[in-house]
């Protein structure tokens, strides 16, 4: 059976508000998350990447303008993450019309990993299950991915719906993967610093300093 082709967007068009910093620049091991997650996305099993940026789109680019991806910029970033998700997904298919499939990400995941991409991958060419979803905190979401017959309900998501409702319509159809660092939510300054406690710790655990 043939790999099949899953491109990857990577959601980064938020205004973080309530961080009053972009979070895309937030660092984690010495990278912003927006660096952090592409190069993970970039030693993946995806291929093609699309980068959405929306909001301060132009102090953001720099992070990853010399990477191996496409950056596409959303003008209705505002509208919310449906918007965004339509103009990935256009971006993805110009670039490869044989896309068998596409998986979205967050850029504010930092526990997000190649191997969980590959994973997604991998369980999606073993199911051919229309969703491959990530599970954390007793519920799915992203990273995840949708099958290209999934394409027209993904574009044609609402204004502030994300991927997730499509999710939770076809729930008795998504292939779940465990992924407890998904559950990490960074959206206030001080939800940075207990993610940066944790991640201090988890570091210290797994090098014994």
């Amino acid at each position: 059976m043939n790999a099949p082709v899953v491109g990857l967007i990577i959601l980064a068009a938020g205004a973080s508000t309530r961080m009053g910093t972009p979070k895309q620049l937030l660092l984690y091991q010495g990278r912003s998350f927006l660096r952090h997650t592409a190069e993970i996305a970039i030693a993946s099993l995806c291929q093609p990447i699309v980068v959405v940026l929306g909001a301060n789109a132009e102090q953001i680019k720099p992070e990853v303008s010399e990477l191996p991806i496409q950056i596409v910029e959303n003008p209705q970033w505002a509208e919310g993450m449906s918007s965004s998700i339509r103009v990935g997904i256009e971006a993805l298919d110009n670039l490869n019309q044989s896309l068998d499939a596409v998986a979205i990400a967050l850029c504010d995941q930092p526990f997000i990993s190649s191997q969980l991409l590959n994973q997604i991958v991998e369980a999606y060419q073993v199911t051919r299950r229309p969703i491959i979803a990530s599970e954390y905190a007793g519920s799915l979401g992203v990273p995840a991915l949708f099958s290209r017959a999934l394409f027209p309900e993904l574009m044609s998501l609402k204004t502030t719906e994300g991927a997730k409702q499509i999710i939770k319509k076809h729930s008795p159809e998504v292939f779940r993967i465990p992924f407890p660092g998904g559950a990490i939510d960074i959206d206030t300054p001080k939800d940075y610093q207990e993610f940066q406690a944790l991640a201090d710790e988890s570091l210290q655990s797994r090098t014994g300093i």
